[in-house]
């Protein structure tokens, strides 16, 4: 019995090596890539700060924020990836799926349980007719137990790719969410810089509104000038002080939203930062010539969002094949052997020796469409995924876009804001010496003074657009990063 049991398992384990794996095989769908940017802009593509990546390419690349030679953004960018808590949290949903990975590849193995078990037990003396009757018996068991489920039709190995899928798409969703921190931090910290530079240009308003004030007075004293002017004068010197306090709060909510980012209490920390116009240091906007834009292809193989929803198609295809292995019989192959015995003397002996072997098929035969059911929602997440994968490359390209025409547009625009500051300044000038000669009254001199005011604030503000742009052209970019950097589907299963 026991040798015709081995030869119809060794058939059936023969048949189950044979099986086909059923379902649809993954095919990456197609999405169409322009030829080029709509939006073009002057950008060196041989910058040796940072180079688009290829999916080939291996070798080392600097992080994208050393195109802005800041020191102090480099020490902060660096911290991003081991201290901020939303890239923990995304670290820890890459392990949890590798870890899903890894159980649904342990299914092509057998399972080994084992079992060791004494009681004792005693049945009724006023049940008639039984042998056992009012007798106390004693057993002893050990026993282990081993079973197995061919892939006959692919269920497991359909189960296995699409976990390797989503854990593939769970690490493109971390280096997305450390991509994006990065980029927070950048956007701030040149926002920062950026209310900095503001901060001394109130501070200096405030130097020559301080001495207009004075000379106003004086003019006043020696009956050249009215008192409207000296109230005039002191309005405007208090409504700057006011403008200047005001940025203190801008400050400070910008320095905690860094401590955030970089994983630290706001309480504790403080930064001091540079002006965004600081003469002794290179201005961040000459970085903008060293941001290479590469074409519109690559950008499949650089946005680590794009990577995400692609995996999840290929994840939901191999879903699809998990629902149509249900259509098809399940075979389990499954071995038990122990001992057992009433005494314990004669546990370990020979004669307390037992076994069972054989093959158990399980089908389905009707579920009244439960199944059909099934796999038609699973092809229905499948176009899901398939749509949200083009919808996430159409958004990449029109973040592109928007960015590079973002960046043209400001650099026009600030190159016409400096030359109407220069132009207000020179207003200013002739404006003071014709009030000093008493040629005008003092709310012309109020009047320009505030234009220059205005247009020198205007300025930094789209310097500040300017940077912000940048950093966002760059994460649109994909941030340096490359499905080359993906784990393999042998390493996402892999248990550390």
């Amino acid at each position: 019995m026991m040798r015709a049991s081995a030869r119809l398992i060794g058939l059936l384990t023969i048949t189950a090596l044979a099986g086909c794996t059923v379902g649809p095989d993954y095919v990456r769908p197609e999405v169409s890539a322009p030829a080029a940017y709509k939006s073009q802009m002057p950008l060196d593509a041989t910058s040796s700060d940072w180079k688009p990546a290829q999916p080939a390419d291996a070798m080392p690349r600097a992080p994208w924020w050393g195109v802005y030679g800041d020191p102090q953004l480099d020490a902060l960018e660096a911290r991003v990836a081991t201290a901020n808590q939303t890239v923990a949290a995304a670290a820890a949903r890459f392990r949890g799926a590798r870890a899903a990975a890894a159980q649904a590849r342990s299914a092509w193995f057998p399972t080994v349980t084992a079992n060791a078990a004494f009681n004792q037990s005693r049945a009724s003396s006023n049940v008639l007719y039984k042998s056992s009757a009012g007798v106390t018996v004693p057993d002893y068991l050990i026993d282990a137990q081993i079973s197995w489920e061919p892939d006959l039709w692919g269920r497991i190995s359909r189960a296995v790719e699409g976990g390797r899928a989503e854990a593939q798409a769970s690490a493109a969703d971390l280096q997305s969410a450390i991509l994006s921190m990065q980029a927070e931090l950048a956007t701030s910290y040149f926002e920062l810089r950026g209310t900095v530079e503001e901060e001394q240009l109130l501070q200096a308003t405030l130097q020559a509104y301080e001495k207009a004030l004075a000379l106003t007075r004086d003019r006043f004293a020696g009956g050249v000038a009215a008192e409207s002017d000296v109230a005039q004068a002191e309005e405007q010197l208090r409504a700057t002080q006011a403008q200047l306090i005001d940025l203190e709060t801008t400050r400070t909510s910008l320095v905690n939203a860094i401590a955030i980012l970089v994983g630290e209490t706001p309480s504790s920390f403080t930064l001091d930062v540079a002006p965004l116009n600081e003469a002794h240091s290179p201005h961040p906007s000459a970085a903008l010539a060293a941001l290479p834009l590469g074409v519109p292809s690559a950008l499949l193989e650089r946005r680590p969002d794009i990577a995400a929803a692609e995996r999840r198609v290929a994840e939901a295809n191999a879903r699809v094949g998990v629902a149509t292995a249900a259509f098809f019989p399940n075979l389990l192959l499954a071995a038990t052997g122990g001992l057992e015995a009433t005494h314990f003397s004669s546990w370990l002996e020979a004669p307390s020796r037992f076994w069972s072997l054989g093959p158990q098929l399980a089908f389905t035969v009707l579920d009244f469409g439960g199944r059909a059911a099934a796999r038609d929602a699973a092809r229905a997440a499948y176009d899901e995924s398939v749509a949200d994968y083009r919808q996430t490359v159409l958004t990449a390209f029109g973040q592109v876009e928007d960015n590079l025409n973002a960046l043209e547009v400001l650099r026009c625009e600030s190159e016409a804001q400096r030359q109407a500051v220069d132009a207000a300044q020179r207003a200013l000038g002739k404006v003071s010496n014709r009030y000093e000669n008493g040629a005008i009254t003092y709310l012309s001199v109020v009047v320009t003074q505030a234009i220059v005011l205005s247009d020198q604030r205007t300025a930094v503000h789209i310097e500040r657009r300017r940077m912000a742009a940048s950093v966002a052209l760059v994460k649109a970019l994909g941030g340096g990063w490359s499905t080359a950097a993906l784990p393999s589907a042998e390493e996402v299963s892999r248990r550390d």
